[in-house]
């Protein structure tokens, strides 16, 4: 019988983990993966900052000291703010309601939330217009008479950045409920808390990454849509203009620079708001201890 040679083993008396060397096509995915991300995220994300900082001109602080900018990024995110509180509400909700309950029509209700992610903005933004619309449309009419405006002012671009971000905490928190089970939820009710209690105490906590996720995935998404907006707001400068809607104005006005400060800016709010929920998100241990 063969003997094996001598285990390497730790200060502490364990033996010493081996990792694997990664075989040649691992290493070929490697780079294919790493080159496709560097060619379709990296480099193009990488240029804009080039063009922002690196050009001779500091775009950003002329873009910032714009009126018309500071009001367009203040529409942006103040209109994402409410898409993000308005979509938390619905999708805790009716992710509860999904998971925790049984009714007619409830894989047809599931199958419609994911509607607005898979039909083109522009088709949203058209929807809205034809449904609130000033002129002729069916709630935008008799709005429009006693007052109130929804097409082409803010309020349209919070309905329009709502709907398009609409599913995406829902999506995020349906698989952890599923997950979880009602098992927790049943002992407390069973030991005499009420509904709210169970849900505060049991429910939320037991979801909260979750939520986290979709919360900044609908951020993300509110804070970058253009097409249901462009057609819902009209992007009055000074009025109803959103960020993204001013990079096209200032592209197409041939300040190239500011536009791309304003892409810079959209894409860092992005990327920051991904990497706090991955630095405050709880780390796991690999052994499942």
């Amino acid at each position: 019988m063969a003997e094996h040679g001598p285990t390497a083993m730790t200060p502490a008396g364990e033996p010493v983990r081996r990792r694997r060397p990664v075989p040649t096509w691992g290493l070929v995915r490697l780079v294919v993966v790493v080159t496709y991300l560097f060619l379709l995220v990296g480099w193009p994300l990488a240029m804009i900052v080039q063009r922002t900082f690196f050009d001779g001109n500091n775009h950003l602080v002329s873009a910032l000291g714009d009126p018309s900018v500071q009001n367009a990024l203040l529409v942006t995110l103040s209109s994402a703010l409410w898409a993000v509180v308005l979509n938390t509400v619905f999708g805790i909700t009716l992710g509860i309601l999904l998971v925790r309950h049984e009714f007619p029509g409830k894989r047809l209700l599931s199958s419609f939330m994911d509607l607005p992610v898979s039909v083109s903005p522009i088709i949203v933004g058209l929807a809205l217009l034809l449904a609130y619309g000033p002129a002729h449309g069916w709630l935008g009419r008799p709005l429009a008479e006693i007052g109130v405006s929804v097409v082409f002012s803010y309020t349209g671009i919070v309905l329009a950045v709502t709907f398009v971000s609409l599913p995406l905490v829902l999506r995020a928190v349906v698989p952890v409920l599923q997950e979880i089970g009602d098992d927790q939820e049943l002992a407390a009710r069973s030991l005499g808390a009420s509904g709210r209690q169970t849900l505060w105490r049991i429910t939320l906590p037991a979801i909260k990454w979750a939520v986290a996720y979709g919360v900044v995935l609908t951020f993300a998404r509110a804070i970058g849509e253009f097409g249901a907006v462009l057609i819902v707001s009209g992007g009055i400068v000074n009025r109803t203009e959103t960020a993204t809607i001013a990079v096209q104005r200032l592209h197409q006005g041939f300040d190239t620079g500011g536009a791309y400060a304003i892409g810079f800016l959209l894409a860092l709010i992005a990327v920051a708001a991904l990497v706090i929920v991955m630095i405050l998100r709880p780390k796991e241990d690999p052994r499942g201890d």
